[in-house]
């Protein structure tokens, strides 16, 4: 169907489910700490601007909350149906991780988040709060074994294959893998720096249209102090990660690169902007500036990394994709980057709020963390391919076997309810954070409180006509 295989299809879909869901697990890691900031800070403070504003975004996480938990099972038992011969080859280790996540990561939240989100005038303050804490650290959690999970595909050790499956010989290095501190690190600074462009967004949005109260006003200010520090942060992150990603995946850092051939003597260049040609086995309309890629990736200005060359064509990614996606990603963390930077000269100036330029500039900014995820996680799993589990699991020999008929139809289908379920929950999120703080100040709800069943979704009380 559509001219493409069941392979193609079955990667295509599984692509489009995790889009949907990756973004939700980030807002929940960024939001469920700042709400933790947030009680801590009244509790220490009695300013009652931070009780506002927990009321406020704990609306929104209890949203985020179920769209995420729905779409991570939908893309959960994708392995069964689409990649059995994965889960026969690998499910030893892929299988205990994710179970070790639940009895950790969602046993923790589902003992806390009721207490949480609803036990505001249940509980006494300390109990509360840390309720918020205990759901914070069941996201990081959360993480921590999916990351190690996922690192184990791109970095795999403390294994043996035996009758060809995998056997787990050494369970400390298969979660302690080569490249998991570097995505768990640098995937958690991501979630925290997207929320905080997201937060910066709203209260932007909220100043452009003269809501200039004292909540919105510290809700831009804790989101851009976050920024300033996490911002730069990320890209140190970024650049030890790449390192790794040169030792231990070199392709992959070549495709990044857009390095085709290495000649004696010749330092690397940094292609600045290329279309690169898989068949041609070039770039074209390159920019390129001398020296630079040498320099950062090898740290001096002659070193040569490997090149696309010297890998045979069917071990190679996709090119255009990963270049390309890298430079969303790294393009889209400089304007972070300068956004801080702009923050702390209007701080020094006194026109923080003042400028309807930032504003404007820190409105357009806020899906950009998102959007940088997306374009990290494309680069860090297309980069990945052909392999499955690299060097050792094709992902040819991955998928089930369906028919491309049979695989079209079904991501037809997945295309169409993911736009109308997520589309409308993603629209009722925007309605939310359109309203503002003020219209989440002295709201409790809570189960019982009119009439309200004891679920989740129940702490965002606005109806969505």
């Amino acid at each position: 169907m559509f001219g493409l295989t069941a392979l193609e299809l079955a990667r295509i879909q599984f692509g489009f489910t995790i889009s949907f869901h990756i973004i939700f697990p980030a807002i929940t890691i960024g939001l469920a700490s700042y709400l933790a900031v947030l009680e801590g800070c009244w509790l220490r403070t009695g300013n009652p601007v931070y009780r506002q504003l927990y009321h406020f975004w704990s609306k929104i996480f209890a949203v985020n909350f179920g769209m995420g938990v729905v779409s991570g099972l939908v893309m959960a038992y994708q392995f069964g149906t689409h990649w059995s011969f994965f889960s026969d080859f690998a499910g030893s280790v892929t299988g205990p991780l994710l179970a070790y996540e639940v009895l950790t990561a969602f046993f923790l939240e589902a003992g806390f988040l009721g207490v949480m989100l609803f036990g505001w005038n249940r509980v006494g303050p300390g109990l509360h709060f840390f309720s918020t804490v205990m759901v914070a650290l069941g996201t990081l959690i959360s993480a921590t074994w999916i990351l190690a999970s996922n690192s184990w595909m791109q970095t795999p050790q403390g294994i043996e294959i035996i009758d060809g499956r995998v056997v787990p010989v050494d369970w400390f290095a298969v979660i302690f893998n080569p490249s998991f501190p570097y995505r768990l690190l640098h995937m958690s600074v991501a979630a925290f720096l997207a929320t905080a462009l997201m937060v910066a967004a709203s209260a932007a949005w909220h100043l452009r249209r003269h809501n200039d109260s004292p909540a919105i006003r510290k809700m831009l200010s804790m989101s851009l102090w976050m920024i300033v520090v996490v911002a730069p942060l990320q890209a140190v992150i970024g650049d030890f990660h790449g390192l790794n990603t040169l030792a231990h995946q070199p392709a992959k850092l070549a495709a990044i690169e857009g390095h085709w051939e290495n000649r004696p003597g010749e330092s690397v260049p940094l292609v600045a902007f290329a279309l690169p040609h898989m068949q041609r086995e070039e770039n074209r309309y390159a920019i390129e500036i001398p020296h630079l890629a040498s320099l950062i990736l090898t740290h001096s200005l002659d070193g040569q990394i490997p090149a696309l060359k010297e890998f045979a064509p069917r071990d190679r990614p996709n090119v255009p994709v990963v270049f390309w996606s890298f430079r969303v990603m790294a393009g889209l963390g400089t304007l972070m980057i300068a956004l801080g930077a702009w923050s702390l000269w209007l701080r020094w100036r006194g026109r923080l709020l003042q400028s309807p330029a930032f504003l404007r500039f820190a409105m357009w900014m806020g899906p950009s963390g998102l959007i940088a995820i997306l374009a990290g996680w494309y680069t860090t799993e297309i980069g990945r391919q052909p392999w499955t589990v690299y060097g050792l699991m094709r992902t040819e020999d991955a998928v089930s076997s369906h028919g491309a008929s049979e695989l079209g139809v079904m991501l037809l289908v997945f295309v169409a309810v993911y736009v109308l379920v997520f589309g409308t929950g993603i629209r009722y999120l925007l309605r939310l954070i359109r309203k503002g703080p003020e219209a989440a100040h002295g709201v409790e709800g809570g189960p019982g409180h009119d009439r309200q069943p004891m679920r989740p979704l129940s702490a965002a009380t606005e109806r969505f006509d």
